[in-house]
């Protein structure tokens, strides 16, 4: 058996709430519900039905981790959420219970536990109706997500809008639904059974961030799916001289550049190979190892020790020029190199 089969099967297999030792909301109180759930998530409408009004009630557990968070939030009754645009992040909901429509990037989805799940992206306005349901949601900062759009296609930060529907019978689907699955037993072995939980070691929050990211860039997204595949050089028309180039670039990037070596190692003359960046990639292969010491660079900052210096970790990269390395920062990642460190250094302190 899989681990993908036997997670499947145990998806609806209890009722009980998950990340119980989490709770931030228990209430039959609808303007609570809003208020509390809002200062969580993002504000938002919440009307339940009036036919089912009594039945209304709101859960919400919560454990938080490093730029993610996993989430169990279940409503009685049937409930109308309007938060229209999330903004700060995005979120997968797969239904536990119970079922909900939604409706995101004029699509409408029909979402439950053997049908399929949302993945909502924060530029997108969205409006939801639960009936009896109890989701488990993983919600992302947008700002991760979209830094690892830039390093994966070679743009600069721009908003990233992920197909909505996530079909849990597909690969894609099935292997979400087991890491999510994962990670909220991982949450709940971390409690000590009084209340409290001990903190995440921070390689392991890092290990988790990168698969999670591995998996939600599996979606199709608008526009950004062709260019990921095409920046990383999988593309099938990709010469074989360009793409054993391009592989040479990636192993070897904190090395300084020698253009013969490289056209030597592809089999193929200096004017061959740099014509063939440029046609197959859209730059020049100066440009490529730029771009890929940059993506290295927000790599290791999102992971780097407290103690750490940016200085350091771009010599260990190969910048020479440290200026000119913080403005291609910039404008590939939307800020600075320091502010990447600042920001995820003060999350590691708060979690």
């Amino acid at each position: 058996m899989t681990a993908n089969a036997a997670s499947d099967r145990s998806w609806g297999r209890s009722a009980a709430p998950r990340l119980s030792a989490y709770g931030r909301v228990a209430t039959h109180d609808v303007d609570e519900a809003a208020e509390q759930i809002g200062r969580i998530f993002c504000p938002h409408g919440l009307q339940p039905k009036a036919a089912t009004a009594r039945d209304f009630r709101a859960l919400h557990n919560c454990a938080a981790f490093d730029g993610f968070s996993i989430n169990y939030v279940a409503y009685g009754g049937e409930v109308t959420i309007d938060p229209g645009c999330l903004d700060r992040f995005f979120l997968v909901q797969l239904p536990f219970a119970g079922t909900a429509s939604i409706r995101t990037a004029a699509r409408e989805i029909a979402s439950g536990p053997d049908r399929a799940g949302s993945l909502l992206s924060p530029t997108l306005p969205t409006r939801m109706v639960w009936h009896d349901c109890a989701q488990l949601i993983l919600l992302l900062d947008r700002r991760l997500v979209e830094q690892r759009a830039a390093a994966l296609s070679g743009r600069a930060v721009q908003p990233v809008e992920f197909d909505p529907t996530v079909a849990l019978s597909a690969d894609h689907g099935s292997r979400l639904r087991a890491h999510m699955l994962e990670l909220a037993e991982l949450a709940e072995r971390l409690t000590d059974g009084f209340g409290g939980a001990r903190k995440l070691p921070a390689i392991v929050a890092a290990n988790w961030r990168e698969t999670l990211l591995d998996i939600l860039f599996q979606q199709p997204s608008n526009g950004l799916s062709e260019a990921i595949r095409l920046h990383s050089g999988r593309i099938e028309t990709l010469p074989q001289a360009v793409r054993r180039a391009r592989d040479q670039l990636d192993a070897h990037a904190a090395e300084p550049l020698d253009l013969a070596q490289l056209a030597a190692s592809a089999g193929i003359g200096i004017r061959a190979l740099q014509g063939g960046f440029r046609r197959h990639f859209g730059m020049s292969i100066s440009d490529m190892l730029l771009d890929i010491r940059l993506a290295k660079l927000n790599a290791q900052l999102m992971v780097a020790a407290p103690d750490a210096r940016i200085i350091d970790i771009a010599f260990e990269l190969g910048f020479a020029h440290l200026g000119r390395m913080a403005g291609a920062y910039r404008d590939k990642f939307g800020e600075p190199p320091s502010a990447t460190l600042q920001r995820r250094q003060r999350a590691r302190f708060t979690n």
